[in-house]
């Protein structure tokens, strides 16, 4: 009994470290004022090279960052607002922001890294200070609203990926805190099952619902062939639209999300030397169209751009979301890329695309079948958890049990034989 009480603590303390992410909560003030707040955690997945191989660590952000007062700023000169944490030697992560007026976004997000810092960069055959920058990743909310993720979302920044999570977020403050008022990202509202009510000493009322996601899309087949009839391009994925439009039944904007049915779908597209396309129609209503470009230096690949033209029956017009210049779905030549997990590729602030069971090969095809894939870091993340806590078990184990030897065999040194 001693020995499963003991072997229970410790299994329920190994979950709660394992568990742990540090939460940081970081101001950019002028004067007494506070322009930006955000309180988060965030996870950085970096690959780096050594003498003798490539390798990929991955890196908290501690709650000892702090910001940078030199660098971070209010932007009241007619710069943008930068929000920059600084933590080690040489490490630091960046975020600016815009407004049209009524919207405040994060314009770039940057990831700085010294691989000169042995305790996270063992054995790098550089001690070059590494500077990332991605743009337009989709995080924004409404001006005097707090941005709110609480599930973690992935971005890649450069070759990286920065993951945050129980994020609250604003820019271009009123006043000194964060405002009560949430908007809340997409990944939160899928998980959310029913809407919350409020409690009044007289009254219960629900508040207004989110929209009610309508479950996983079903996964789809699709293919581009070349003028010769050969297969050029091979795609199977789930599709999901987050979509936020004026709504001629409600008068107002609303935020759908809606899943793209492939029975009713169909294909076509294009395969050059360097860019490949892709574009789904379904039923003459909605067109989305994917750009794939090859690096014909590195033999890498990318998703590079998304464009969607809807036009809707509940829409007071049609509408269209267009990005040229994203850095998704990245692979290489001659393998195709996959990503069983969840994706949420921001398009532009009313326009994102979720993915789900993805596998797409838009270059190098030499018959009608995926090459061999390249995972994407979600998928190998989700491999590698139950690996980690199994062996922390497994290592628990092996240490209470010792433990339980090593008191037997006290408690027998007392007796003698007679």
């Amino acid at each position: 009994m001693k020995l499963s009480r003991a072997l229970a603590v410790l299994i329920i303390a190994s979950f709660a470290v394992l568990g742990r992410i540090q939460a940081v909560t970081l101001e950019v003030n002028e004067g007494n004022s506070t322009c930006i707040k955000a309180e988060l955690s965030a996870s950085f997945s970096i690959t780096y090279n050594t003498s003798s191989s490539t390798t990929t660590v991955q890196v908290s952000l501690p709650d000892s960052a702090t910001v940078d007062t030199g660098s971070s700023s209010c932007g009241t000169d007619g710069s943008s607002p930068w929000l920059v944490a600084v933590f080690g030697p040489g490490h630091a992560l960046g975020l600016s922001f815009s407004t049209n007026g009524s919207l405040y976004s994060v314009a770039n997000l940057t990831l700085q890294y010294n691989l000169s810092d042995t305790s996270f960069f063992p054995d790098a055959n550089s001690s070059d200070v590494v500077t990332v920058v991605s743009a337009s990743v989709g995080i924004w909310a409404p001006i005097n609203t707090t941005y709110r993720c609480v599930s973690p979302t992935a971005f890649r920044v450069g070759e990286e990926n920065v993951t945050f999570s129980d994020m609250r977020l604003e820019a271009y403050m009123p006043g000194n805190d964060l405002s009560p008022t949430e908007s809340v990202c997409v990944a939160d509202k899928a998980s959310t099952t029913a809407p919350p009510t409020t409690t009044t000493a007289a009254t219960t009322t629900t508040a207004p619902p989110v929209p009610t996601p309508p479950g996983s899309p079903e996964r789809g087949s699709y293919s581009v062939n070349n003028s010769n009839g050969t297969v050029c391009l091979l795609a199977q994925m789930g599709l999901q639209f987050n979509i936020s439009y004026v709504s001629k039944s409600q008068n107002k904007t609303v935020q759908d999300i809606v899943n793209l049915t492939p029975n009713i779908t169909s294909s076509s597209g294009s395969c050059e030397a360097s860019s490949a396309s892709l574009v789904l129609t379904q039923e003459q209503a909605t067109t989305l169209s994917f750009t794939f470009t090859l690096n014909s230096t590195t033999n890498k690949y990318h998703l590079s751009g998304i464009v969607l033209f809807a036009n809707w029956p509940d829409m007071t017009a049609p509408f269209s979301a267009r990005n040229i210049s994203l850095n998704y779905l990245r692979s290489t030549l001659g393998r195709s890329y996959m990503c069983n997990a969840e994706q949420t590729l921001i398009v532009e602030p009313t326009f994102s695309l979720n993915t789900f069971r993805l596998q797409v090969q838009p270059f190098g095809v030499t018959t009608s079948q995926f090459a061999t894939a390249e995972e994407c870091q979600m998928d190998q993340d989700q491999m590698l958890i139950p690996i980690i806590v199994g062996a922390a078990l497994a290592g628990l184990v092996l240490i209470v049990l010792i433990a339980y030897l090593i008191g037997r065999k006290r408690s027998h040194a007392g007796y003698q034989t007679i």
